[in-house]
């Protein structure tokens, strides 16, 4: 038998219910979208109301206050003006579920000390504004978010991540999620806005997509005003991928550290010095791995080229994440042309990870120097340092093997160019004022013999690279000179800037069919692998090159 609802049948009974149903949706109207919320207590005798009708406010502006903020006001308003669009965001399954997890993420910190009630937090580069919400949700009511992509989006303020528009020192917490530091541009000026607004003692919390050890490693490097506090694999965000896990990285910033300024994490001169101190490198255990997954160093001589070209390269980033650094460098000493190796080798096959690299060519022989030239006036990125890499600053004897071939180039022919190396025994002039010496680089001799200028590498290394912030790669081909450079590198410190070389050492060149192209040089091959072994215990990732 069905139930009737016979009551519903006088006509009072139907007034008074359909009353009460308009009543309900006022007051839920009310509670969703904070109707009355902003009225303010002042000394008008509402202040008890306002207390008291404000517990019922999801968001009231009050909670929206931004005492730290010099555009509290901007704030308040905007979050009144979106309260709908927070409405629908709620409303969205995928919202909601971030949110659950952001809240899940921000109770382990407030259980653990580094975030509370009373913290002035900041989400960077939030993408919806779910972690902002959920913090607001679990009492954090001085939290909003930054995003450049801020226009028609609640809780969040508009932004960029790397010139965030706060004073220094203004949050006790900031929250990077959602992996936004690996897809930022520019990790440097992301890590350095974070740490100039984060107050001496404040905690930061971020989550990254990388699993390997030296990309965790750069990452705390860019944070050197910071101490790690703690770093886990937590779950995803996405529920649909519970096998992929990230990484959760906690530091804290330390009380001595200056914020009266934008933060200048990692000068060259600074991280060079503790290098330099003690002239060797600090290699951690996760450099010296790399080292150990690299190809192994030919122990025999190879005589015959195939053994020589046909290696296969272990490039670093081929076996680790290079993307945090503040800068990307290749070098190449003794470059000659430029196809002979930046355009053949370095362009076309090295792994550069979609970074954009600074490139250097060095090479003194005036014979490459006009190739150079036109390609800078093509707009090439290449940029000529026309010296030849030493020990110091002073004028040298170069001597050039030209090669007797010839060839046609547009119409032209004209003579290859040949192998140039230093005569360390010869230098003819050592000044102080290195810029007069430069005059006298020009003369040439009937024996394609050369006075050039040569200037101190590894000085110039340490006055323009930073240690372990720059990602520098090296390739030295410098026909035997690098058994007077090398020793050099070590003795300074400078060797601990390079990340990966890529180094020719040349020696007396023996085989079967006689002597080869490197019968000038005194060395044995025995000593070439003794300084490739050596680099390598000292922590530098060093390939076998073969031009």
């Amino acid at each position: 038998m069905k139930f009737k609802f016979h009551f519903l049948r006088n006509p009072l009974v139907r007034f008074l219910t359909f009353g009460l149903l308009i009543l309900f949706l006022f007051r839920f109207a009310y509670i969703v979208v904070g109707s009355n919320c902003n009225t303010g207590g002042g000394g008008n005798g509402h202040g008890h109301h306002h207390a008291a009708s404000s517990r019922f406010c999801f968001f009231s502006v009050d909670r929206l206050r931004v005492p730290f903020s010099p555009s509290s006001a901007a704030v308040a308003a905007n979050a009144a003006r979106h309260s709908v669009a927070l409405r629908n965001l709620w409303n969205t399954p995928a919202f909601r579920t971030s949110v659950r997890y952001y809240s899940s993420v921000f109770q382990d910190h407030i259980s653990e000390g580094f975030l509370s009630p009373r913290s002035n937090a900041l989400c960077v580069e939030t993408l919806t504004g779910s972690d902002v919400f959920a913090l607001r949700h679990l009492g954090v009511h001085n939290a909003l978010g930054l995003s450049s992509k801020a226009s028609a989006r609640p809780l969040i303020v508009a932004g960029a991540a790397d010139r965030q528009p706060f004073p220094n020192s203004t949050f006790d917490f900031v929250f990077s999620g959602g992996a936004q530091l690996d897809r930022s541009v520019g990790p440097f000026n992301f890590a350095s806005e974070i740490a100039r607004t984060l107050r001496p003692g404040g905690f930061l919390a971020l989550h990254t997509g990388t699993s390997d050890l030296y990309s965790f490693h750069s990452i705390l490097n860019l944070f050197d005003c910071c101490t790690l506090v703690r770093a886990r694999k937590i779950p995803g965000p996405d529920p649909l991928l519970p096998s992929i896990p990230i990484r959760e990285i906690v530091l804290k910033k330390g009380k001595g550290t200056e914020s009266g300024h934008k933060v200048k994490l990692g000068s060259s001169s600074s991280s060079s010095s503790s290098s330099s101190s003690s002239n060797k490198c600090s290699v951690p255990e996760h450099v010296r791995e790399l080292i150990a997954n690299a190809e192994p160093l030919m122990e025999k001589e190879p005589w015959k080229p195939w053994m020589r070209l046909k290696r296969k390269v272990e490039y670093l980033p081929s076996m680790a994440d290079i993307s945090f650094k503040q800068r990307y460098v290749y070098i190449d000493v003794g470059a000659r042309s430029y196809g002979w190796s930046i355009g053949s080798w370095f362009k076309k096959e090295y792994p550069k990870q979609n970074k954009s690299f600074e490139i250097y060519a060095i090479e003194a022989d005036a014979a490459f120097h006009e190739e150079y030239y036109r390609w800078k006036k093509k707009k090439k990125k290449v940029t000529l340092l026309p010296y030849a890499a030493w020990l110091r600053n002073e004028t040298l004897f170069f001597e050039i093997h030209r090669e007797p071939t010839r060839r046609k180039r547009e119409k032209v022919v004209v003579v290859e160019g040949g192998m140039g190396r230093i005569q360390p025994s010869a230098v003819v002039q050592s000044s102080s004022d290195f810029a007069a010496a430069a005059a006298a680089a020009d003369d040439d001799d009937e024996n394609n013999n050369k006075m050039i200028r040569g200037f101190d590498f590894a000085g110039w290394l340490k006055n323009t690279f930073s240690e372990r912030r720059d990602f520098v790669v090296v390739k030295m081909d410098v026909e035997g000179t690098e058994f007077h450079l090398i020793p050099r590198l070590i003795e300074t410190g400078a060797i601990c800037l390079i990340d990966e070389m890529f180094l020719e050492c040349h020696y007396n060149r023996c085989c079967p069919s006689g002597p080869g192209p490197g019968k000038f040089q005194e060395t044995t091959y025995a000593q070439c692998l003794h300084l490739f072994s050596s680099l390598r215990d000292r922590g530098l990732l060093v390939h076998q090159w073969y031009s």
